[in-house]
């Protein structure tokens, strides 16, 4: 028992010294970062973080450990440099000089990710939202109560409220940007094209990310314009200091693409795990004998089962090409039943092929 903790005790001296020589890795990367900003220069360098990870097989490969240990390790450390790199860029080229924002609805998840965002760019925000403030900023219990004389205006409510309030601004636009964050447009469109035709400086976002997410790099921001492009570009400015994918696109498009890039993927595993959960199954016997497809099918349908469901229904019942994609997947669903019932093993075969082969195209793009 002496010799098994003088042991530990080695393993915890080397710990320590693993996170000092982390937390040293991390002040050089924040260095890093500030040269490349008064250098012009991106904060991602791709070639540079495959030359890294090399080196770290290398490395692994010379003192006999896992490779793929070691890829993963330098992966999160390259995030976690990555991350303070992005933060301490928007803090620093954060262009809110003080001014005002009101985000309606930052109470809510991603609501707070908006409010801390523009905050960190050095505006001063402001929250309308019944639920109760929000620490760190102003806070409203009703938005009506606002002068909304701020210079931006996020609407982070659900779909519903969202076009209520946007129906309601009509009446008397506010002057400064408008943009909501909503997962879909097409409830949208009648009041944002309203503000529109009356003059006021709007657009439409959709964060393509959840409100745990520090690290915007390949991850992406959708901007759909509404007939005003000067406010479409001043949303777009906002994330110009960050490392995210920005895309334009028009209403019906973002729809038509968020019925299968969120709807589909949403429903598959609530299928899945409905599924589960009316087979009469237990979970932990399941676990005890499965497989790697079904660890990591369980682990995300485990994070869908934690999200907020009348969100989730909003994206499925709000979405006019929703039901395609639902369609689309029980489609698929009684094709796979009718050809294991058939037992016809070659269609079978056919359905994977098919999608082996466009799912090579997809990621070879």
């Amino acid at each position: 028992m002496n010799e098994l903790e003088s042991m530990r005790d080695q393993l915890r001296a080397i710990d320590e010294e693993l996170f000092a020589l982390v937390a040293r890795r991390q002040r050089i990367g924040l260095e890093i970062g500030r040269r490349k900003v008064e250098a012009g220069m991106p904060t991602r360098d791709f070639s540079q973080e495959k030359t890294v990870l090399q080196r770290a097989a290398n490395w692994a490969r010379e003192h006999d450990l896992s490779v793929d240990l070691a890829e993963r390790i330098m992966l999160q450390l390259i995030d976690a440099s990555l991350t303070a790199q992005e933060q301490s860029r928007v803090v620093g080229q954060g262009g809110g000089e003080g001014k005002r924002v009101l985000v309606i609805g930052g109470a809510g998840k991603m609501g707070g990710w908006m409010a801390r965002f523009l905050s960190s760019q050095d505006f001063v925000v402001d929250v309308a939202d019944p639920r109760g403030p929000v620490a760190g900023f102003g806070h409203l219990s009703d938005w009506h109560d606002s002068d909304l004389d701020h210079d931006v205006i996020v609407i982070a409510a659900p779909i519903r409220a969202s076009r209520d309030i946007l129906q309601q601004m009509v009446q008397e636009p506010p002057q400064g940007l408008i943009f909501d964050i909503g997962s879909l447009k097409t409830p949208l469109r009648e009041p944002l094209l309203e503000l529109a035709a009356a003059g006021a400086k709007v657009t439409s976002i959709h964060p393509m990310f959840g409100p745990d997410t520090d690290l915007l790099s390949a991850r992406h921001v959708i901007f759909v314009d509404v007939g005003v492009p000067h406010a479409t570009q001043a949303a777009r400015s906002l994330f110009d200091s960050t490392m995210a994918l920005q895309v334009q696109m028009d209403l019906e498009s973002h729809d038509r693409v968020i019925a299968y890039v969120l709807g589909l993927a949403h429903a598959l595993n609530i299928a899945f795990f409905t599924a589960l959960a009316s087979s009469g199954e237990e979970v932990p016997e399941l676990t005890q004998f499965s497989s790697t497809t079904f660890d990591a099918q369980l682990e995300i349908a485990r994070s869908v089962s934690q999200e907020n469901p009348n969100l989730y229904f909003e994206i499925q019942s709000l979405n006019a090409y929703g039901l395609d994609a639902l369609e689309a997947l029980a489609s698929a669903v009684a094709q796979i039943r009718s050809v294991v019932e058939s037992e016809d093993e070659a269609s079978f075969a056919d359905l994977m092929t098919t999608g082996k082969r466009f799912l090579e195209r997809r990621l070879a793009g």
